[in-house]
């Protein structure tokens, strides 16, 4: 454990609920998910929701689709895409990401911040989508999870040293293995990329030195608060 991590590990836990920020987001997707299949059953579609779940359903639950929310205002799907999925398959995935890239971000910013990004990247993923593919249904947490590795990668390069660089270099590898997954299930790389370029951005900003975390922490806190 180095010294900065010991220095910020008061950021770490997540006091709306005794458990981590990642925790939460996982938990979150697991139970919509599970709802949803839950929801596909009851209206005699059988289990093939939780590998396939048609279209409907997941408009249902929360997909983004661009001419809902221009023509309605459904601007709220901006964000609940990002928390519905487009099977068990493309959950697990997600989850194993998050799992693996938020721990170590959320130990070094703090949850609101990693809850900031998380947000704001998920906006700008589907801002990003509707100029490849407006009239498109899309789902998933990626552009978001991208938004995290783009952060992750720019802030860990500016922080510098043995351990920044072997951190960025494992959010970079991370990165790699997440687009070589989503070429070949044919995932909405646009949103991948607006994510990872709009997180590289805020990475690249972010507040590095513990007093100037401290000037900006009730900026972040309100804006978490926001998005909770």
């Amino acid at each position: 454990m180095n010294a900065y991590y010991r220095q910020n590990k008061f950021f770490i836990r997540n006091p709306l609920s005794g458990h981590s920020l990642v925790q939460v987001l996982i938990y979150s997707n697991l139970i919509l998910f599970s709802l949803m299949v839950l929801h596909g059953t009851v209206l005699g579609l059988g289990m093939r929701t939780i590998l396939n779940p048609p279209t409907q359903l997941l408009l249902h639950w929360g997909a983004q689709f661009w001419p809902l929310v221009l023509e309605n205002g459904e601007w709220w799907r901006c964000l609940t895409y990002a928390y519905t999925h487009g099977g068990i398959i493309h959950l697990g995935f997600n989850m194993m990401v998050l799992y693996q890239v938020g721990p170590l971000l959320e130990a070094e910013i703090g949850w609101t911040r990693v809850l900031s990004v998380y947000s704001l990247t998920t906006i700008v993923a589907t801002v990003a989508g509707f100029f490849w593919h407006p009239h498109v249904p899309v789902v998933g947490a990626s552009g978001a999870i991208f938004g995290l590795i783009g952060f992750s990668v720019s802030y860990y390069h500016r922080i510098g040293g043995a351990i920044g660089i072997q951190r960025r270099n494992f959010m970079f590898q991370w990165a790699v293995m997440a687009f070589i997954f989503g070429f070949f299930i044919g995932a909405d790389n646009a949103a991948h990329l607006g994510g990872a370029v709009s997180g590289a951005a805020l990475g690249w900003v972010m507040p590095i030195s513990i007093r100037d975390q401290r000037k900006t922490a009730g900026l972040f806190k309100g804006a978490a608060y926001l998005f909770i």
